[in-house]
């Protein structure tokens, strides 16, 4: 491994972790005369500023994903993830579906078509309300995609399985699911994970264990400033403060 290889990983691994300011400052400080290194390290800072503007809707990306010097199928991955949090965050779509299937479609080995996979499933569910459809996606995400990918579809499909009514199986997705994101880093789609873990508590009749969960979540997502996981655990918890008896009630 080379110099900007390993700190291209090193990158990785910090936005993994929700360190992005530092992921970017690392890039930042790093040159190359070599071509295919600078689209190595451009890249790389696209992809910190795409997970970024995710977790903390923010919009580092636009500026980002302009500097990066030459068109890839890498590139247009980020490009689509980024419109997708537009599409979720700020009512955008900049017509997300035929882009998403060329991805698949053109995915240069099994690992990336996974990933592009599980974004196709993501999108449909989300932005074009088809859940058949993303299912299919996820499917095929979890057979073919890294550990980070599998975890990912699991996440959704235990979400699919949560709201068809059967906790048994959403539990052993969504367990299974943290248990990777764990072993990988990956805090952000962890603490998600996490959150519907709290409900799903919630569901079976655990109130305590289900606060618990949701209140320590919520500290963590309230130290990585991601809103969205901050809005719904406030929510999860207010709503299991009103349900426990006046007695039940922390004084």
């Amino acid at each position: 491994m080379n110099h900007v290889e390993a700190v291209v990983t090193a990158a990785t691994k910090l936005t993994l972790a929700g360190h992005w300011a530092a992921a970017s400052d690392l890039l930042a400080a790093t040159t190359s005369g070599d071509p295919a290194e600078q689209q190595a390290l451009a890249l790389a800072r696209a992809a910190v500023a795409v997970d970024h503007d995710f977790g903390q809707q923010s919009d580092h990306a636009t500026a980002a994903l302009a500097a990066v010097p030459a068109d890839s199928w890498d590139l247009a991955l980020l490009r689509l993830r980024k419109d997708y949090a537009d599409a979720l965050f700020r009512s955008g779509d900049g017509d997300l579906r035929d882009r998403m299937l060329t991805l698949v479609k053109d995915a240069p080995d099994d690992t990336r078509r996974g990933a592009a996979s599980f974004w196709a499933g993501a999108i449909a569910d989300n932005v074009y309300e088809q859940p058949a459809e993303a299912i299919e996606h996820y499917k095929l995400a979890l057979e073919l995609g890294d550990e980070l990918t599998k975890a990912q579809a699991l996440r959704h499909l235990g979400h699919h399985s949560h709201a068809a009514g059967d906790l048994k199986l959403a539990r052993e997705q969504w367990e299974q699911s943290t248990e990777l994101l764990q072993q990988n880093g990956h805090l952000r789609p962890a603490l998600a994970q996490q959150a519907h873990l709290a409900i799903l508590l919630r569901d079976e009749g655990d109130l305590d264990g289900s606060a618990a969960l949701a209140t320590e979540v919520n500290r963590w997502a309230r130290q990585l400033g991601i809103g969205f996981i901050v809005d719904q655990t406030e929510e999860l918890i207010g709503e299991l403060m009103v349900r426990r008896t006046p007695q039940e009630r922390p004084r």
